[in-house]
């Protein structure tokens, strides 16, 4: 009889990659549960999830069956007319499919497809145990896990991520008979490996958690990282501050211990001087440490390292961490004193003989590019045009600095404050850091209005010299992080509310490569920066109907682009919406098969039908009374008011027809059907909400 019983599958292994041990375990955890599936083995997971420490992978399931369900096979045979001779009797396609399904033809059954009636043999067998199928389900989960440069140890010709030195497989109380690897399944785990001599006995998967932790190991990950996340923020909260927990450090501190204790740490007063950010870098980047900021950010003295053990002399533990964390920092200190020697416009001398790409020129010749895209942005946005040419005159500077070169993360960054230091204004100081914003997915655009207008000069120009280039993306390969740039750009622009006609800038960017003979297509420029849009408004819950209502007019500006979007969310919510689409989509159609001149102007004197007479009305009314609005970008007042055409719109289809024997009524009806299209289409082209 079927039961349920608890499942644990444990690899020990060397200490596995850091950056690799999540997905490993998730790979581990999916494989396992997809061959149980695979071979209709019941399962109950509860709250069941990949369980990994550095040592270790582990699967426990609440609850699997004890064995298979019945098996049901159906095998089809000959048909008759080749099964049977004339006498009825069997032929040797017959007797030899019996033969092989070991059971005499006549106990056969019989079915029918659509090429007649033949034979099948239909068997129903007990399902396997469990227990009896778990070495294939092993086998499975390890050949699917995602280990593109496996270890080879030994005389083996088996590779995995790291050694396996043990494995437990327990199937309720019981050992399950396996092997991986070459290593015997037991029931013996190991804990810490410096807190806990000898192994550690698992009487049964649901006391493995328990008794892990017993021996030093907290093998639930999200156990782990509380416990990592509690430590650090009692321990920068009696330095008197705040620890910055990133998550990505804190990801790798937690795959990097199986028992955290913080310590605490600090180094000396004087290295603050040094750009806070190269320090936070070096800390979480180089030691997965954790700085310690005050009440208003700053960085300060102190920091938390992570232990994996509890140690009986914390104290050399810190000295330790304090120790290797001094020549980075003196290392960094003296990058930032050499650099302010020098001054951030002296670095830029060597931008010249930086080629920035083969088709493009230097660096130099780059920046020169920017700040003329920059100076033309600023003119239009209200921004101090002078301001805007000396930051990007400024921005790449830093590239040449010895702190960016140790620190490649810091671009714009140092430059910030070098430039304070050199004593340039406040805005174009921190517009040279906004420049490279958004630095990442998830990061907010520029805050600063130069800063805004130096980042979208220097994507427009790393667009259009991409595409100039030969640069353009193909599949997966974005070599100059075009993609990344296109919504950046795009980002930077509608965020910012600025409204600039992107296809002018698109050719000033352009224009600015004349000198160098090579150009990029504008329109297709345009196409790819509006493409990258797809994404970003589907980010935001926008239909993709909507955003192709709006993609096909292509709006010249980002900003203007965001605000139809935004009323067509308004105007598909409307009950005349649905019936206004469809109408507009039949009139595109009857217009595109037009096989006569339409007039521009509908003639008055040819309406005749009152359902055309009162068509007629209620389009010049709709004219005159979103002509304002639509004038203003007032597109949610535009639509709103369009909607109301929706009854005489109906009534025309209803009772007019629109393709009459008379060729001037026929031009006519076209006209009024054009000029009621062409303001149903002012906004965005409704008929993609028609489906």
């Amino acid at each position: 009889m079927t039961h349920m019983q608890p499942l644990l599958i444990e690899l020990g292994t060397e200490e596995l990659p850091v950056k690799a041990l999540p997905g490993l375990a998730q790979a581990f955890f999916d494989g396992v549960i997809a061959a149980l599936d695979k071979r209709g083995v019941a399962i109950e997971r509860g709250a069941a999830k990949p369980l990994y420490s550095p040592r270790r992978l582990a699967v426990l399931l609440p609850g699997v069956a004890s064995e298979q369900p019945e098996q049901h096979s159906e095998v089809l045979g000959p048909y008759l007319s080749i099964a049977l001779d004339a006498d009825g009797q069997p032929t040797k396609a017959l007797q030899g499919f019996a033969a092989k399904a070991g059971v005499d033809w006549t106990t056969l059954e019989k079915t029918s497809d659509g090429k007649g009636e033949r034979f099948v043999h239909r068997a129903t067998t007990p399902g396997a145990a469990t227990a009896d199928l778990l070495q294939d389900v092993l086998n499975d989960a390890l050949a699917a896990m995602p280990i593109p440069k496996p270890m080879r140890w030994g005389a083996h010709s088996y590779g995995f991520a790291r050694p396996l030195h043990w494995l437990v497989a327990l199937l309720g109380d019981d050992i399950v008979e396996l092997e991986a690897l070459g290593i015997r399944a037991t029931r013996m785990s190991r804990g810490h490996r410096f807190m806990h001599e000898g192994p550690v006995w698992i009487a049964r998967p649901e006391e493995y958690v328990e008794a892990l932790r017993a021996a030093h190991v907290l093998v639930d990950p999200d156990e782990r990282r509380a416990r990592v996340v509690a430590e650090v923020e009692a321990a920068a909260k009696a330095a008197g501050g705040s620890a910055r927990i990133s998550a990505d450090n804190l990801e790798q501190v937690n795959c990097l211990n199986e028992w955290p204790v913080a310590v605490a740490c600090a180094f000396e007063r004087a290295f603050l001087d040094v750009p806070q950010e190269a320090l936070i870098e070096t800390m979480e980047v180089n030691q997965k440490f954790f700085p310690v900021l005050d009440t208003n950010g700053k960085l300060t003295e102190h920091f938390i390292g992570i232990a994996n053990i509890e140690s009986k002399d914390p104290n050399e533990i810190r000295k330790g961490y304090e120790r290797v964390i001094r020549p980075r920092f003196a290392d960094a200190k003296f990058f930032f004193d050499e650099d302010l020697k020098q001054g951030l416009e002296a670095m830029g001398a060597g931008l010249a003989t930086v080629t920035y790409q083969a088709k493009l020129g230097s660096v130099a010749d780059k920046v020169a590019r920017v700040a003329a895209l920059a100076e033309t942005i600023a003119a239009q946005v209200g921004a101090d045009a002078a301001a805007a040419k000396r930051a990007a005159m400024l921005a790449k500077n830093d590239l040449q600095s010895r702190m960016v070169n140790e620190f490649p993360e810091l671009q714009g960054i140092a430059g910030r404050y070098y430039a304070q230091r050199a004593g340039e204004p406040d805005d174009v100081a921190l517009a040279i850091d906004e420049s490279y914003r958004p630095r990442f997915a998830a990061d907010d655009i520029a805050a600063s209005t130069l800063g805004k207008v130096l980042a979208i000069a220097e994507r427009l120009d790393t667009l259009a010299g991409g595409f100039a280039a030969g640069l353009k993306p193909t599949g997966n390969k974005d070599p100059f992080a075009l993609r990344r740039n296109a919504l950046g750009l795009a980002r930077s622009i509608i965020e910012s509310g600025f409204e600039l006609n992107l296809q002018a800038l698109l050719v000033s960017a352009n224009n600015q490569l004349a000198g160098k003979g090579v150009q990029a297509d504008a329109h297709e420029l345009y196409d790819f920066i509006l493409d990258r849009l797809r994404g970003y408004f589907a980010d935001r819950g926008v239909p993709a109907a909507h955003f192709h209502a709006v993609a096909e007019l292509k709006p010249a500006s980002l900003t203007d682009v965001a605000r139809r979007v935004d009323a067509i969310g308004v105007f598909a919510q409307l009950p005349e919406a649905a019936a206004l689409a469809a109408a507009n989509k039949r009139i595109g159609n009857i217009l595109k098969k037009a096989d006569i001149a339409i007039p521009l102007q509908e003639d008055a004197a040819l309406l005749r039908e009152p359902a055309e007479l009162a068509l007629a009305e209620a389009v010049e009314a709709a004219y005159a009374e979103t002509g304002p609005a639509l004038a203003h970008g007032d597109y949610v007042t535009v639509l709103t008011r369009l909607a109301h055409l929706r009854t005489p719109v109906d009534a025309f289809f209803d009772a007019v027809m629109v393709n009459a024997d008379d060729p001037a009524l026929r031009a006519n009806r076209l006209a009024l059907l054009q000029r009621l299209a062409q303001r149903l289409g002012s906004v965005a082209a409704i008929e993609h909400l028609s489906g």
